[in-house]
């Protein structure tokens, strides 16, 4: 599902000449908002229901570079849930669908009266059963760990 249609802007080129890393994680941030307003928290959403989402951790993979007025797209597929969480998973395409980065990040949902986790209002949690899944294997990039490869290890 796309969430998100963007272009790099120029203050997110860096000395590079390119988009600087912090900025593709504020695109993952945005495509996080554009899911919250299709789930029906949007600012209406989050008013009515005392309800938002924070996000827990995130793993962020750089696959390509991408440069000033290049558009951004951003596709989100939900791979995992419970009562008051989401594992989600982004990926980041050019304008010629070459996949620039990727975003893993598993979210919250949060009572806004009591500052502490809450299970997903019922509208709401309509809303996420109707997401796109994985058909089949998850995606490639999703539940890696960050190491150092060692030969013989």
């Amino acid at each position: 599902m796309t969430l998100l249609e963007t272009r790099v802007v120029p203050e997110w080129v860096d000395y590079n000449g390119h988009m600087n890393d912090a900025e593709y994680a504020r695109v993952f941030s945005l495509a996080v908002e554009e899911l919250m307003d299709r789930i029906g928290l949007d600012t209406e959403g989050r008013a009515r229901h005392a309800y938002t989402i924070y996000t827990l951790e995130t793993h962020l993979c750089y696959r390509r570079e991408t440069h000033e007025g290049e558009p951004l797209t951003v596709d989100m597929m939900l791979l995992d849930q419970d009562a008051k969480r989401l594992h989600v998973f982004f990926t980041m395409h050019d304008g010629e669908g070459r996949e620039l980065a990727t975003s893993e990040q598993m979210l919250m949902g949060m009572s806004t009266e009591s500052n502490r986790p809450s299970a997903f209002p019922e509208s709401v949690a309509g809303h996420i059963a109707n997401l796109p899944r994985p058909n089949g294997d998850w995606p490639v990039l999703a539940g890696r760990r960050i190491g150092i490869r060692r030969n013989g290890l």
